[in-house]
């Protein structure tokens, strides 16, 4: 079952936890429990990318049924991808890079929303739901496209689609205004992502436009990373990830890896903290900022504070201040308590800013985090395709540069180390 991270008295089950998205009460949907991964990875090392989604997801959305979710996984990753392995990992300067673009759009969120509309259908027919789903999303810059591309001409669903006009980079505004579906649209507004993500919100929290759109046969729903459809996907590329390793002979059984994340919503860092504490050995989760260093300066700290200057950057999708995923963490650090969270959330709301006890900061002891500059990204880039030939997009580089970062203020040399590649490197052509 499923609570929100303001209310714990609200249950809802998967299906309807996907398909509202967001909680009435604007807070975000949560397990009660995490689940353990009980399978054995010797059996998870011969497993293909389809099985081990399937092994993760069955664990968290518990009303479907084993059909449902194979067939939900089997028309996700398909020959949509341009690798029969999803994800590869590649063995790179003493790090390995999960490529997690290599979907339609060329960026990670292809993981998460190739299979989304087809959990929110099958949501939908679970529950009787007679209502066309309209798809709200905000993007700083890949979600946009990704999530028109899966959700173009599904039928009983609309997407809008809100972007930053000047906040997303060349490419990725082309790719959604050229983007085909009769049920499509893209608004780019006057802002930043923030107030793009805000503006969706409140329309979530609107109850006379709820009415209005059911009196005329829709309903609203997410496909941004609030939504929990879109969260426990991203768990299985990390246990993918680790199997892949131990099958390799790069670890052994149950060896401890780190996984570095570049970093702006917090929700493919929470996944792998979901993924941690589903039993899959992980030591360090790194998280990792460009010069919008909103979480490095929070877990520097324990105050999360959003006043600042909004920073233009070459890694757009992670030009970000207000990132929502992280109430989901600060809620289970806070002994899952409610109301504790509910405070908090209403600070940053009307100050922009909140703080944490010094309790809740010992448990994010498991959590790295750093920022690399415009000019640090662009030397990472630089150094490691000279020195190997391998080429990074500016997202996966910002993650680079952190994880070099983290070698030299820990001395941490020897743990094998995973770095989530979240984007092609056509992204950044622009910017060079």
């Amino acid at each position: 079952m499923y609570s929100s991270t303001r209310n714990d008295k609200v249950k809802l089950t998967a299906s309807q936890a996907i398909l509202k998205g967001l909680a009435d009460d604007g807070g975000l949907f949560v397990p009660e429990r995490i689940p353990a991964l009980d399978v054995p990875m010797d059996t998870l090392a011969d497993m293909s990318y389809q099985e081990t989604a399937y092994e993760v997801m069955s664990r968290f959305f518990t009303d479907f049924t084993e059909d449902e979710l194979k067939d939900c996984i089997k028309k996700a990753y398909d020959s949509k991808f341009d690798t029969p392995e999803i994800a590869p990992l590649v063995d790179a300067d003493g790090a390995y890079y999960l490529e997690l673009f290599h979907g339609p759009t060329i960026a990670f969120k292809d993981m998460a929303l190739s299979i989304l509309p087809h959990l929110l259908i099958t949501s939908a027919r679970k529950n009787q739901v007679k209502n066309d789903i309209v798809i709200l999303t905000a993007t700083s810059g890949d979600t946009g496209k990704a999530a028109l591309a899966g959700f173009a001409d599904v039928e009983g669903t609309k997407i809008v689609v809100f972007y930053p006009k000047n906040g997303v980079s060349p490419i990725q505004e082309k790719q959604m205004i050229t983007q085909k579906g009769a049920n499509t649209c893209v608004v780019g507004i006057h802002g930043n992502f923030d107030q793009a993500q805000t503006g969706v919100k409140k329309m979530f929290n609107d109850t006379a436009l709820e009415a209005e759109l059911d009196v005329a046969g829709y309903q609203f729903s997410s496909a941004n990373s609030i939504n929990i459809g879109r969260l426990i996907p991203q768990v299985a590329y990390y246990v993918y990830a680790y199997a892949k390793l131990y099958k390799n002979g790069a670890i052994a059984k149950d060896e401890k890896i780190n996984v570095v994340v570049p970093t702006g919503n917090f929700g493919n860092i929470l996944a792998a903290f979901y993924a941690k504490n589903m039993g899959l050995p992980i030591a360090k989760l790194i998280c990792a900022s460009n010069e919008n260093k909103v979480l490095y300066d929070f877990f520097s700290t324990g105050t999360y504070d959003r006043n600042r200057d909004f920073i233009l950057t070459s890694s757009p999708s992670m030009d970000i201040l207000i990132s929502s995923n992280l109430e989901r963490l600060i809620y289970r650090i806070a002994g899952n308590d409610a109301e504790k969270n509910t405070k908090m959330m209403e600070e940053l709301s009307t100050d922009g800013k909140y703080a944490i006890t010094d309790e809740m900061r010992a448990q994010l002891a498991d959590f790295y985090g750093n920022y690399t500059s415009e000019e640090e990204t662009a030397k990472t880039i630089k150094k490691l395709y000279e020195d190997t030939g391998y080429i990074i997009d500016t997202h996966t580089a910002v993650a680079a540069g952190v994880y070099d970062k983290y070698k030299k203020d820990t001395g941490d040399t020897e743990t094998k180390t995973v770095i989530a590649s979240t984007a092609s490197p056509v992204y950044s052509y622009n910017f060079t």
